[in-house]
């Protein structure tokens, strides 16, 4: 059976513009595989709640489970939270345990808990909290989206609270063949691996070294025997071939 499917929607103007570069696809990327869900895809877009909430009903109508990050701080440009509130047809709502937990972090810091930052306990009526051990302002789960903080730090903190909560499947088995030739001269090899382990994910990826060039082929599936058995016949096809190539690791 297949593995559950994941998208992440990041939400930035500062992302496309290139000011701030994304750090959270890839670690999410990374966590979702170990648990044994499948990020099939990645949106970055823009602060604009007519674009929000088309990306995140799109995506949640598709997937098993969607990821945002991005766009639930305190300035007026933080839209998401009622963006995503729009798609399922909810009001947003002053949180009474949001606002406890905000009210918790400030006590006792020179930082004033005023009508802007009051702003962040906002939260869809029906929606669950995200724990944020980091600044305590709360991500929140609607029905099969997680929104959570745009900052890495703060993201991936939100995100190992939530992540036992999540169903995941079986953790993908990946091995990789080294072969000291050009992709060209083993495609056809692939293709025959491919067509014949229909099942396993064959992905070939060139490397160059100095006065050195080669291809590493990533073989991908959820029957670690089925992926051993196509690594090494991929293995052995490349060698009859004629070309320099390391056993599966």
């Amino acid at each position: 059976m297949a593995n559950p499917t994941a998208a992440i929607c990041v939400i930035g103007d500062e992302i496309l513009s290139g000011r701030t570069k994304d750090k959270n696809i890839g670690w999410l990327a990374e966590q979702l595989t170990e648990i044994g869900i499948q990020l099939v895809e990645a949106r970055i877009i823009a602060d604009v709640k007519d674009t929000i909430i088309r990306h995140i009903s799109d995506l949640s109508a598709s997937n098993d489970y969607v990821f945002t990050s991005g766009g639930i701080g305190p300035t007026h440009d933080d839209i998401t939270t009622v963006s995503v509130a729009e798609a399922f047809g909810v009001a947003v709502e002053r949180n009474e345990e949001a606002m406890r937990r905000l009210e918790q972090h400030y006590m006792g810091t020179e930082i004033v808990l005023n009508e802007v930052r009051k702003k962040m306990a906002d939260i869809p009526v029906g929606a669950s909290l995200i724990d944020n051990p980091v600044s305590a302002a709360p991500g929140f789960c609607l029905n099969n989206v997680y929104v959570m903080a745009g900052v890495p730090s703060i993201m991936q903190s939100m995100f190992e609270c939530l992540a036992p909560s999540l169903q995941g499947g079986t953790a993908p088995t990946r091995l990789t063949v080294q072969c000291e030739t050009g992709e060209g001269n083993v495609a056809h090899i692939l293709q025959q691996i491919s067509e014949k382990y229909n099942a396993i994910s064959v992905g070939s990826y060139p490397w160059f070294k100095p006065g050195q060039f080669g291809t590493a082929v990533v073989l991908t599936g959820l029957d670690k025997n089925t992926v051993k058995s196509a690594a090494d016949e991929l293995w052995k096809l490349v060698k009859k071939a004629g070309y320099k190539a390391e056993t599966p690791v």
